[in-house]
């Protein structure tokens, strides 16, 4: 049997303030499956994105363990983590973060020529991209010439570039119209139903939650599934 796609075990993160310990994860777990669309829910504040953040191996928690497909990351060093970043995960944050000095092509292109993909294949991925964001004539614009909106989702093209095992969504569609919105989440499905991802995404959004196959908050630090009031 396959491992699944991220096991989160036994995880704590502590930040430390001028006004003491903050504990924000206290032995939380998880498990994703290959396939599987999972919701994060929960108020600001709750831990969400420290969370999300762990699970991308972008912050290193104090305590547990972060499995990728079996592979235990935390006992890898730092390029070891970033390589694994760079080809098995996709990270959509709650801001864009494009590079303001390329155009919207070259931002989504630019992941898979780090990988070694070769300049044509990495842009015609890029355009194939744009295409089903919506954004086929946008991209030889860059950021500044376009709206929050299509900039967001030229940061969700470029998370997608890789056909990654694991997505991760930090408040995706909170700048963007109902009709993108959707667009944007049929990608997300898509990339479950079909690529076999684990997509794990945090938002504010309960129209989107619906959809999921499961949806979890956390509760004094812990992972627990999310109940409706």
């Amino acid at each position: 049997m396959a491992a699944p796609v991220l096991e989160l075990s036994g995880i704590d993160r502590v930040y430390r303030t001028a006004a003491g310990e903050l504990n924000v994860l206290k032995d939380a777990s998880l498990k994703l499956e290959a396939g599987e669309l999972v919701g994060l829910v929960g108020p600001s504040g709750s831990g969400k994105s420290t969370l999300l953040h762990t699970a991308g191996l972008l912050e290193r928690p104090e305590a547990g363990t972060v499995l990728l497909e079996g592979v235990d990351c935390l006992k890898l060093d730092d390029k070891g983590r970033t390589a694994l970043r760079r080809s098995k995960i996709g990270f959509v944050y709650q801001f864009h973060h494009l590079l303001p000095e390329f155009n919207a092509a070259d931002n989504i292109a630019m992941p898979l020529m780090i990988a070694g993909v070769s300049k044509s294949a990495a842009r015609a991925k890029a355009d194939e991209l744009l295409g089903i964001m919506g954004l086929a004539e946008r991209g030889h614009h860059q950021p500044a010439q376009m709206s929050g909106g299509e900039q967001q989702r030229v940061a969700i093209a470029r998370a997608l570039a890789n056909t990654p095992r694991l997505v991760i969504a930090d408040e995706p569609t909170g700048n963007l119209d109902p009709a993108t919105t959707e667009r944007v989440f049929a990608t997300f499905i898509k990339m479950a139903r079909e690529e076999g991802a684990a997509v794990l995404v945090a938002t504010h959004n309960f129209a989107l939650v619906q959809h999921m196959d499961r949806v979890l908050t956390l509760k004094d630090g812990k992972i627990v599934p999310y109940v409706a009031d």
